[in-house]
Formats: C-alpha cells, structure tokens, sequence
C-alpha cells in the first residue's frame, strides 16, 4: 500500500487525505510515547550549604545587584572585628598643579596644607621669587605629615618645585620650623642653529632637520617681507636658522624666538637678517630694517567691488567708488596694512563707524564699517595689528569693509600701491649691531645639542612596578 504519499501532489484528492491522516496519526503516536520533560538533576560533587555558599560569594567577582561584596577584596567573615576609627597613613604624598589665574597659597589649601603652614610657605618663596613669576601648570610635590590630633590639619613635612628653568625651592621642616632652600640649575643658552637644503620644500625640510615649527614659520614670514619666496629660493640653496635655546642641567630645553634667518645663494648675494633692538625687528648684514613690501589685505575676504564708478547700492545713482570692498563675516579682525598712527577713530558718515591711519608721506587709510574699534586717536600701530572688526554701520547694505587709501589727500586706488617700510642703523648702534652679528654666526650647527654636566644625580637603576605604588597621589 502507499503508506507515504507526497502531500505537494493531487491536493484535495483521496489520496492526498490518506496520506494527511496517516501523518496526524503518526504525530499523535510520537507525542503519546515522548519520554518526560522534567530536567535531570545530577548528584552534587560537594555538600554546599549556606555557610560555604557565603565564602564562594566574598571571592568572586560579581555586580553588587547579584549579592557581591566587593570585586577586589575578600569579603569579612564574622570573626573580623571592625575599629571604631580606622589608623591614617603616617606620611601623604600629593601633586599638586597650580592651575591658570590661581594662587599659590590658595593651591596649597585645596592640597590639604593648613593655612597656617600655606601662609608660611607663601611668605618664604615670595622672598626668593616674585609668586607672579611662577608659571600656570607648574607642579609641586607635597609631603604631609600625621595629624597632632583628631580633625585637626595634617602639618607640612616637605615641598619642592622648579620655579623657574634656571632654579628650584625645596621647602623643609627643621626642628618643627619651614626653611627655604634654593637649588639653582646649571643652564646654557647656547643658541640652536641649524642647516641644511631647501630641496622641494623649504618647511618641511627645516622640520626635518630638527627646527621648531614655530622657528621655521617665523623664519619664512621674515624672509617672506624681504623677498619673493617663490622666485629668489631655489631647490639648491642652504637654509640657515638660528632660535634662542635655553637647556638645563636636568634635562629639559627651551625654544625661543627667531633670532637669524638666512639663505646662502649660489651667484647670487645672501640673505642675512638678524633681530635687533627692543621692537624684535629684523635687519639686513648691512644695518639696513626689514623691506617689506606689497599690499596687505586688511581682512581675509575676497574682493567685491573695486575702486572706480560704480552704482550705489543704496543711493541709487553712479558715483565715485573712492576704495575697495572685502566681503568678510560680521565680527572678522580688521588689521593694518603697515605701520602708521591713528588719526581718526570714531562715527565718520556714511562710513559709519571708522578708523585713519596717517602712514607718512602724505599716505592714509580709512577703513570703514566697522562693529567695533580696537584703537584710539593718537595711538600708534604696527603692520598686522588688529584696530577693528568687520560691522555693517553706516550706508551699508551688509558685513563688509570699505577700505580706501589717500595720497596727499586724494583718494588713490589701493590696489596700484605698494608699501615698503625700511629703518637704517648708524653709529654706534651699527657697531654693536654688526659686532652682535659675527658673534652669532659663530656659533655651530647643533652646537646646543651638546652634553653639558648634570647638577643632580642621575639614577642608574630603573624604577621597578612595585616603586611606582609609592608615587605621589596628584591633586586638582
């Protein structure tokens, strides 16, 4: 007989609900003869009861929701007895940071020092070094001492931190006394020089070598005022950098300012420009100030409207367009093209709110707009400082700046003018400026990476893992 017929074929036919009701049957008997649904329990390796159920708990990691004690100690049996007060630590060691616009006493108090002790370390290094001296994110190491009593505040055992590069305080308790100690730090100030190939790129060859990358973008914006750096540099010429350097004894090294910038040209004369006088500015071998040169734009925009007839946008009519227009962010810095003086800051018309720069030799500026002035009538300003930001006073449809320029009080179009600012050394000034300048270039290349003796012993051995535990605990 056909016991299992296939259920796809020749559905609704006698056959097919043969075959259907022998499946049901077949179900029915296999869910009649299935064994027991009830788990089967295996016999326990050990006897657990409660009290050795307790001690599994109190060492294994569990979240407290479960019933854990603790994840890293082992939790108390009911011998333990608990202290009525718990004994202290006989010494505290602490970091502290003396954070940006705080005080030094006012550092130690949140440290944990007492304000009697705080005041008295207070007054002892104000007497080495003006506290003002010291700089925002210097560290200072703390020992604290065990508590005379109960609530009372833990006494200054000892302190130390480097106050200056050049010098460090210790503070210590002698005979239930603070006394200052200095410790000055042996420093050369060798400045650091350094050579090499312009090769692609100036940049990144210069930070190849080893310079700052502050050192190097100051040495190509002072070269950058006196020469066209895309034509008089070529792949083959020599960079020549020379940056302040302080390095101490302890290890550490400072980078300074740009102090020389050169360029060794072959055929053609080399650059040399070396800062001289109290202004930083730059002068060439020959005492001659920085040229610099060009029109610098007052804002970082692109130009909308030039210099030339034009219709008003908001008259109406055709009328003279006496400057040029620089599409620019409400708020953006507006700087000065050169250097000059103030000669007007204030309310000027349809300028709306404006400044004029007197820059010598009959040539003026006036810029125009603004939301803000930064300086005041009579004041002197530098190339690139800021004396404004971009508004939208007076006849004006939107955020931009109206910058013109005069030349013996007739309105000139800026674009045609170039600005070239030069100062010349003589006398004795020269002397001294040409003697400083051989001094400088005697010095070597790389000649500040040399070792110099240290004033505090150097650890021979490494610090071990288990050392590390005993480190200070830093506080805010």
């Amino acid at each position: 007989m056909d016991l299992a017929p296939d259920l796809a074929e020749n559905i609704g036919s006698g056959r097919w609900f043969r075959g259907a009701g022998t499946l049901a049957i077949l179900s029915a008997v296999s869910l009649a003869l299935w064994p027991d649904f009830a788990p089967l329990e295996a016999a326990p390796a050990m006897q657990v009861d409660d009290g050795v159920r307790d001690e599994f708990r109190s060492q294994m990691i569990l979240p407290l929701a479960l019933g854990a004690d603790s994840g890293r100690h082992m939790g108390a049996t009911p011998s333990v007895i608990e202290l009525e007060s718990a004994p202290e630590r006989p010494q505290l060691d602490l970091l502290a940071t003396l954070a940006r616009g705080d005080s030094f006493k006012r550092m130690l108090q949140r440290a944990g020092v007492g304000s009697g002790d705080a005041s008295r370390v207070n007054e002892l290094i104000s007497r080495a070094i003006n506290l003002s001296d010291i700089e925002s994110g210097t560290q200072v190491d703390i020992t604290l001492g065990r508590r005379p009593e109960r609530g009372a505040a833990r006494p200054l055992d000892s302190l130390n931190f480097r106050a200056r590069f050049d010098l460090a305080l210790e503070i210590a308790r002698v005979d239930g006394n603070l006394s200052l100690k200095r410790i000055p730090i042996t420093v050369d100030d060798t400045p650091l020089r350094i050579r090499g190939t312009v090769g692609n790129s100036l940049y990144r060859s210069a930070r190849a070598a080893g310079a700052p990358a502050s050192a190097v973008q100051q040495f190509l914006k002072t070269l950058g005022d006196q020469v066209d750096m895309s034509r008089s540099v070529s792949p083959t010429d020599t960079f020549d950098i020379i940056v302040a350097h302080r390095r101490a004894a302890t290890g550490e090294r400072q980078a300074g300012k740009l102090l020389y910038a050169g360029i060794d040209r072959a055929g053609v004369s080399k650059i040399q420009l070396m800062r001289w006088g109290s202004d930083g500015r730059f002068y060439e071998a020959s005492g001659v100030g920085e040229q610099r040169s060009g029109l610098v734009a007052p804002v970082p925009g692109p130009i909308s409207s030039r210099f030339g007839m034009r219709r008003h946008p908001i008259l109406g009519y055709r009328r003279m367009h006496s400057g040029m227009d620089f599409r620019a962010r409400h708020g953006t810095p507006i700087v000065a093209v050169t250097d000059g003086r103030v000669v007007g800051a204030g309310r000027m018309g349809g300028c709306g709110n404006a400044v004029r720069l007197n820059h010598g030799g009959g040539m003026e500026t006036r810029y125009c707009h603004m939301s803000r002035m930064a300086v005041r009538r009579g004041q002197s300003v530098r190339r690139g400082q800021v004396i404004g930001y971009v508004g939208s006073t007076g006849l004006s449809t939107g955020p931009h700046l109206h910058y013109e320029m005069y030349r013996g009080g007739r309105a000139v179009n800026p674009a045609t003018v170039k600005f070239v600012t030069r100062a010349q050394l003589s006398g004795e000034e020269l002397r001294k400026f040409r003697s400083a300048l051989a001094a400088l270039k005697t010095v070597e290349a790389g000649e500040a990476f040399a070792d110099i003796e240290p004033d505090v012993p150097v650890d021979a051995e490494p610090v071990r893992e288990i050392d590390k535990l005993e480190q200070p605990k830093p506080v805010g």
